[in-house]
C-alpha cells in the first residue's frame, strides 16, 4: 500500500492508494509525503567517496570518514510533489540530489543494526537540493537548507512490498531526457547502518526520515528555472517537480 499526503479542502489530509490503481498526479495537491524530521547522510554514494579520496587523505582530515556523516533539511525546505523548487534569483546553479528515503515507523532508540529494519516503516523518494558543496565534512545550511530545498513524495510504500531496498534503481530526469543512473547498491553504508547509527545517540520519531545518500553532483544534475526534474525509483514511484525563479513563487506554490 501507498500512503500519502494531500491537501484537500485547505486541510492536511491521510491518503491511502491501492499501488495496482492508476493515480492521476494532477487531480490533487500532493504535500510532502511525511512530516518528521528530515535527516541527510552525506559522502554514502561510492562515486562521491572516490572522487574524494585524494581530498580524504590531505590535511586537515587525514583519513576518511570512518562512520556517516550528517546534515539536516529543516522544515521550510519540505515540499511535496509538483510544488517548484525555487531557484535562486541570481542565477547560482543549484542541483538535484537523487535519493532512497527511509521512513522510520515507530520509537527508535539504540537500536541494533541487526534489528534496524523492524524500525522502519517504508520508502519514499526524495530530491536532497543543493547548492555546490565546499566541504562535504560540514555540510553547509546555506547550500542545504533553502526553501523548497526538499521535495518528498509523492507517497511512502509500506517496507513489505520493497522486495530488497538495497537493489533499487534510481534514475533522474530534466525535461524528460535521463541525465543520471544510480542504484542505492551503491550506498557506502546500508539502510540498517545508517538507522543503527542514528539511533545510537538520538531518538528517532514514527515520521522521521533518512536521507540514504546521494551521489557526486555534476553538471548533469545542475537545474535551472523552466526545467522540470524527475526521480524515479525502482517500485516506488516518481517525484517529479518544476524549478521557479525564487521570486516567482509565492507560499501556496511551495506546497
Amino acid at each position: 500500500m501507498r500512503h500519502s499526503r494531500i491537501l484537500k479542502d485547505g486541510v492536511a489530509t491521510e491518503l491511502a492508494i491501492d499501488p495496482n490503481q492508476k493515480q492521476d498526479m494532477t487531480s490533487q495537491q500532493w504535500l510532502p509525503a511525511t512530516t518528521g524530521t528530515v535527516f541527510g547522510i552525506a559522502l554514502n554514494d561510492k562515486e562521491l567517496c572516490a572522487s574524494m579520496e585524494q581530498a580524504f587523505n590531505e590535511k586537515p582530515h587525514v583519513n576518511p570518514p570512518k562512520t556517516p556523516v550528517l546534515h539536516i533539511k529543516t522544515a521550510n525546505t519540505h515540499i511535496g510533489y509538483g510544488a517548484a523548487i525555487p531557484a535562486p534569483a541570481d542565477g547560482t546553479t543549484i542541483y538535484a540530489g537523487p535519493s532512497l528515503g527511509i521512513v522510520i515507523g515507530k520509537q527508535a532508540t539504540r537500536v541494533s543494526e541487526e534489528n534496524a529494519m523492524d524500525y522502519v516503516a517504508g520508502y519514499t523518494i526524495v530530491n536532497e537540493v543543493s547548492l555546490a558543496e565546499g566541504s562535504f565534512y560540514r555540510p553547509a545550511v546555506k547550500a542545504k537548507c533553502r526553501d523548497g530545498f526538499c521535495p518528498i513524495g509523492p507517497w511512502v510504500v509500506n517496507k513489505e512490498d520493497i522486495s530488497d531496498p538495497e537493489k533499487l534503481g534510481i534514475n533522474t530526469f530534466i525535461n524528460d531526457e535521463l541525465v543520471h543512473s544510480t542504484s542505492t547498491d551503491q550506498l557506502v553504508h546500508g539502510l540498517a547502518k545508517i538507522v543503527s547509527y542514528l539511533s545510537s545517540f538520538m531518538t528517532l520519531q514514527e515520521g522521521d526520515l533518512i536521507i540514504a545518500g546521494t551521489p557526486l553532483r555534476t553538471e548533469k544534475l545542475a537545474l535551472k528555472a523552466g526545467d522540470t526534474v524527475a526521480i524515479e525509483i525502482d517500485s516506488i514511484g516518481r517525484l517529479e517537480n518544476s524549478v521557479v525563479i525564487e521570486s516567482n513563487i509565492n507560499e501556496a506554490e511551495l506546497g
